[in-house]
């Protein structure tokens, strides 16, 4: 077993931890006498989250990831305060040391709830929406929310070419991007350096330097640098690929 160590200067004093793959709104008033905070929120589908529990006093009774049995519809949605962040560190270590794994991965929560049953109070704090970027149906749908949040905004760059194209809003349209004889939207978000022709978009996320043509895409996401040519489609690309039908 390969030993991992956590750098020594990380995660000391007051700690504010927040995963990369989420957006959120909030009112982030900070109570800094919590020992820690977990924001959460109602889901419908808890068994893809985790998620925590409570206690008659408002305060977090226990963590469980991704429960295949009803626990609780209140979710982690993965932005954290550590009153002691050195306490976090050293149940992360425990848990690399020990190979300590559940459904095959080290689980943020059974970090967390070593630190509970120790006795570190945590309390939940909610959010006012919580947009997901876990996977392609949820980083689609972030797209057109946040689209919807800028609507009425200027959101195509000056220096887009629209050539015989019909643009619905809301759409993202950024630099230097070509588009000729399609129609864009609603909920199209497309990255910088993109070329499109003869094509249908709805509902998509377009990353950079990308090249569509003869295509009628819907909730679909597109990496950089894909060249992809052909039909009706609902699809997931990441970077670099090629497909032409």
């Amino acid at each position: 077993m390969k030993n991992w160590e956590l750098p020594t200067d990380s995660l000391e004093g007051d700690t504010v931890v927040a995963f990369a793959d989420t957006l959120f709104k909030a009112d982030f008033t900070l109570d800094t006498t919590a020992e820690g905070i977990i924001w959460v929120q109602r889901v419908e589908n808890p068994s893809a989250f985790g998620v925590i529990k409570l206690n008659e006093d408002g305060n977090i009774a226990g963590f469980v990831e991704k429960p295949q049995q009803f626990v609780s519809d209140m979710a982690i949605i993965g932005i954290y305060y550590f009153r002691d962040g050195a306490y976090l560190r050293s149940e992360l270590q425990y848990l690399l040391d020990n190979d300590l794994k559940e459904k095959g991965e080290y689980q943020l929560t059974n970090a967390l709830e070593n630190m509970r049953a120790k006795g570190f109070l945590f309390r939940p704090q909610a959010v006012t929406e919580w947009l997901d970027c876990g996977n392609k149906e949820a980083t689609v749908f972030t797209n057109q929310r946040y689209l919807d949040y800028l609507q009425g905004q200027q959101l195509t760059s000056p220096s887009a070419k629209l050539h015989n194209t019909v643009v619905i809003e809301p759409v993202f349209i950024g630099d230097d991007v070509e588009v000729h004889d399609s129609i864009i939207g609603p909920h199209v978000s497309v990255g910088k350096g993109c070329k499109i022709s003869n094509s249908i978009l709805k509902n998509s996320l377009i990353q950079e330097n990308t090249t569509i043509q003869d295509a009628n895409l819907k909730d679909s996401l597109f990496g950089n640098f894909v060249r992809y040519a052909g039909k009706a489609d609902d699809c997931s690309l990441g970077d670099y690929t090629t497909v032409n039908l």
